[in-house]
Parts: C-alpha cells; sequence; structure tokens
C-alpha cells in the first residue's frame, strides 16, 4: 500500500488549500479546480466524522489529495478518522519529540505503532482490501504541526522522531505566541520559521505550511518550504463574493481580507 501524500511530494511544489467550508460540495468543487492537495480540517470547524466520511467520498473523484487535521493530537481522534478512511493525519499543535511520537504510534498498528485494529471499517473497503492489517501502515503518512516558540525550539528533535514524515508550520499561532498577533510575515515569525525549515532540512524531512495571498506562499516557496496551501475554500469564497460586490457597486474594497486570515 502506497500514501498519496508522499507520492504528491515528489511532484515540485504542490498545490493545496485548506477546506473549513464543511461541505462536501464544495470540497469537490475545491477538487475538480485542480488542487494538489486539500486539509480537511476538523480542528477549527463544524466537521464531525460523518462530515469528514462524506467529504473523504467526494474528493475521492478528483485530483485533490486529502489531508485531515484531527481536532487535537488525540488517539482516539485520530483512529475513528484513519478508520473513516484517512491516510494522511496533519496534527496540531505538537509540542515536542513525545508528542510527535505518540501521533506517529497512534496512527499505525502494532508492531510499529499502537492503532487499534479495526477490520471492518471505510479504510479498509469495508473488509475487502487485501491484507489491510498487514499493510496498511506503508500507506500511512503523518505530518506533525510546529505552531508556538516552544515547538520551533524543539523542532530538530521533532524533525528526527521516527515515524514523522513532514513538519508544518502553524503560522497564525505562531505569530500570536509571539506577540504578533495576525503579522504572518513579521520579521520575528519569519525568522523562527526559517529554523523549523532548516530543521526539517537537516533531517531529510518535506516541510509545509499555508499563506494567504500568492505573494506570501511565493515568499514562503523562496524561503524553502516543499508544499505550500494557498487560502482555503471560504477565505477564496469570501474574497471573490466582496471583490464581485465592490466592482458591481464601483466601490473600492476596504476590507477583503482580514490581515492574517486565510
Amino acid at each position: 500500500m502506497t500514501n498519496p501524500f508522499q507520492q504528491l511530494l515528489a511532484k515540485e511544489n504542490p498545490v493545496g488549500t485548506w477546506i473549513m467550508s464543511a461541505s462536501p460540495l464544495v470540497a469537490e468543487a475545491i477538487g475538480c479546480a485542480g488542487y494538489d492537495w486539500g486539509v480537511i480540517d476538523m480542528e477549527h470547524t463544524p466537521i464531525d466524522l460523518m462530515t469528514l466520511v462524506h467529504m473523504l467520498q467526494a474528493v475521492a473523484g478528483t485530483k485533490m489529495t486529502p489531508v485531515v487535521r484531527v481536532p487535537w493530537n488525540d488517539s482516539v481522534a485520530i483512529k475513528r478518522a484513519m478508520d473513516a478512511g484517512a491516510q494522511t493525519l496533519l496534527l496540531p499543535f505538537v509540542q515536542d519529540a513525545a508528542e510527535a511520537g505518540a501521533a506517529a504510534s497512534a496512527c499505525r498498528y502494532p508492531p510499529e505503532g499502537t492503532r487499534g485494529m479495526a477490520g471492518m471499517s471505510r479504510a479498509s473497503r469495508f473488509g475487502t482490501a487485501p491484507n489491510y492489517l498487514t499493510t496498511a501502515n506503508e500507506g500511512v503518512s503523518v505530518i506533525v504541526q510546529l505552531e508556538t516558540t516552544a515547538s520551533i525550539e524543539q523542532a530538530d528533535a521533532i524533525a528526527a522522531t521516527a515515524g514523522v514524515d513532514a513538519l508544518f508550520v502553524g503560522p497564525g499561532d505562531l505569530s500570536a505566541t509571539m506577540g504578533h498577533v495576525g503579522q504572518l510575515t513579521h520579521p520575528a515569525v519569519l525568522e523562527q520559521t526559517r529554523r523549523a525549515i532548516a530543521a526539517a532540512k537537516a533531517h531529510g524531512k518535506p516541510i509545509g505550511t499555508v499563506g494567504g495571498t500568492p505573494e506570501v506562499c511565493a515568499l514562503y516557496r523562496e524561503m524553502g518550504f516543499d508544499f505550500v496551501a494557498i487560502a482555503s475554500d471560504l477565505g477564496l469564497l469570501m474574497r471573490s463574493a466582496q471583490a464581485a460586490l465592490a466592482a458591481v457597486r464601483n466601490e473600492t474594497i476596504t476590507a477583503a481580507k482580514p490581515q492574517g486570515a486565510y
């Protein structure tokens, strides 16, 4: 079994976005728009487990590879998302190597990990996937999110943790922990970001992030990020909606994108 996100990383600069609408139809549409990958976000949205299933079903017919961000680095939340069919997980707010190791373990069956066994699930194609329980670990990808200065301090140890396949910098929370709320490109925030990139590169681990505008995404690529998301489905919708409304009214857009919004 192979992991589609790991295969995607072999492509230069795959472009993703955030899926926050909790709508399978919108997720499918974003996938049809041509994005390489998309984060189905269960942390900051109303997406519950059944909605996740519907959204995974919706994007399965598109080229977009789903990455599921669970609500927390919790073994039960991880287990249920994986049984629902998630293969690539984004784990929020990982602070050190111990938490990174716990995440990696929760995503894999024994003996490599501690994921609870379930042969009859959507993940196993309802028991029809050959040798699922013995091959599932090969199809897993674990991305841990660095969102605080404390986690950046531990970035080297986190990147070295067995079972961690990639790192991800959360610029919103990182800027907030540094006292620069919403200032994602503040020089001090970017300096911390560079430390995370260096740690990932030192251990041969891909690293990604999310930017609110194409210009910020271009900056992130120049800094060395391997995969970058642009905005979110709702962010793209709101900006286009506001721009269209302003154009019809012949007005200047004054608040199309609040600072720090995706």
